[in-house]
């Protein structure tokens, strides 16, 4: 502790032992400042600088220097500074500048800039004991700038500072090597395929918008690695997709829709998983219609008939199904805690062609319904498009914690 602060703190304790007959009126609430018994002024001989401010009554306060510029700081909890002006209190050549105001809740600071440095001489509160009133006087000493700065800085005090920050260490994601979490995003349609339409807008457009933006939320959490299926206005089949999530080593799948309804009125978010009655037709048709290479990764599949990797797929769903599920559940519950907005029924399943991936977590997000003038709004919105961003962001977040603790569960 420097000399400077170590005295204060002297000065803070002569304070208290000072008050000790007036334990009946303990110091807190809200002060008042008499403004016209309160002022700045600089000594007559020139070679110091005086504050003088009084108050209603006495309340816990604080003060300190520091620099660039070279100034003085009184906290106080709490003061309210009512009509005063700086310019009326201020009445120093040596200060150039006088701030009041709110420092916090609960918490009031008075800032006054110096026109060259000075020192904390003597520091003290007193407090009448007829009528509570208090009296805080500080009084300023030249000094150099080489010592100014020296002892200039806010002393660290549980009393007045919130704590500071704890150390926070990523969470491990993804494999049990703690590699990142890769997250495959796939922004729906593209290209010569619009997808759905309403006015001017198309869901290709808003969703490759939302993909990029959910890509930086992601990468700025830290813990995921991303890519997306396209990143420009092209056109990428359905098996395509598919295939660039298995050449990405993904460690899950997340198709983003905006569908419109011909009829009828739909809101909010809905997320889908595979059912159970596409499975067999999606293993077929990955085993007629995809290279060998792309339809489990890991398994040298070259060599075998459908049949027998229709088998291995079906092995591989009952490791799969169960986490898609449950990465659909806990993308509900984080884009219902951010905004709000999903579905009456926000949980369903279907046979959507890019959730056939065998051996990959798979689930796709319809974000919200083109057709549907609020939610369209919204879509448009970057503000509401940054809440559903972090709604699917802290769903991924706990999924990947609960799929990590069950990984030892699984069937290997």
């Amino acid at each position: 502790m420097s000399r400077p602060i170590a005295f204060l703190t002297a000065l803070t304790l002569w304070a208290g032992a000072f008050l000790q007959p007036l334990q009946a009126q303990e110091l807190g609430g809200l002060a008042r400042l008499d403004a016209e018994a309160s002022a700045i002024t600089d000594a007559r001989w020139g070679d110091g600088t005086r504050i003088e401010l009084a108050l209603s009554q006495g309340v816990p306060w604080r003060v300190f220097t520091l620099t660039d510029p070279d100034r003085l700081v009184l906290d106080f909890r709490e003061v309210d500074w009512g009509t005063a002006e700086a310019a009326a209190l201020d009445r120093s050549e040596a200060v150039t500048e006088l701030r009041m105001g709110v420092y916090r809740a609960g918490w009031s600071r008075l800032v006054a800039v110096l026109a060259a440095p000075l020192a904390v001489q003597e520091a003290g509160l007193r407090i009448a004991q007829d009528t509570g009133a208090a009296r805080l006087t500080v009084t300023l000493a030249p000094t150099d700038a080489g010592s100014f700065a020296a002892s200039a800085g806010a002393p660290r005090d549980p009393r007045w500072d919130l704590p500071p920050p704890a150390p926070v260490t990523a969470l491990a994601r993804g494999g049990q090597d703690g590699r990142p979490l890769h997250v495959v995003l796939d922004p729906g349609h593209g290209g010569i395929d619009p997808g759905a339409e309403h006015g001017d807008a198309n869901e290709a457009t808003l969703m490759l918008t939302f993909a990029r933006e959910l890509k930086e939320v992601l990468l700025r959490t830290g813990g995921f690695d991303v890519t997306l299926t396209r990143d420009a206005d092209v056109f990428v089949s359905l098996e395509g997709r598919v295939a660039a999530a298995h050449a990405a080593g993904a460690d899950l799948f997340i198709s983003l829709h905006a569908d419109a309804l011909a009829e009828g009125i739909a809101r909010g978010a809905t997320v889908y998983t595979l059912s159970e009655d596409a499975s067999d037709a999606a293993s077929a048709a990955l085993a007629e219609r995809h290279s060998r290479d792309d339809i489990l990764a890991g398994l040298d599949l070259k060599r075998t008939d459908d049949r027998v990797a229709g088998v291995l797929m079906d092995l591989a769903r009952l490791d799969t199904s169960p986490r898609s599920a449950a990465l659909a559940r806990a993308l509900v519950a984080g884009i219902d805690n951010a905004n709000g907005d999903i579905h009456k029924r926000p949980l369903r399943s279907a046979g959507f062609s890019v959730l056939k991936s065998a051996d990959i977590p798979s689930v796709l997000i319809e974000v919200g319904y083109l057709s549907t003038p609020e939610d369209l709004a919204k879509l448009r919105d970057p503000a509401w498009r940054a809440g559903m961003a972090a709604g699917i962001r802290d769903g991924l977040l706990d999924w990947a914690v609960e799929d990590a603790a069950l990984a030892g569960l699984r069937r290997q």
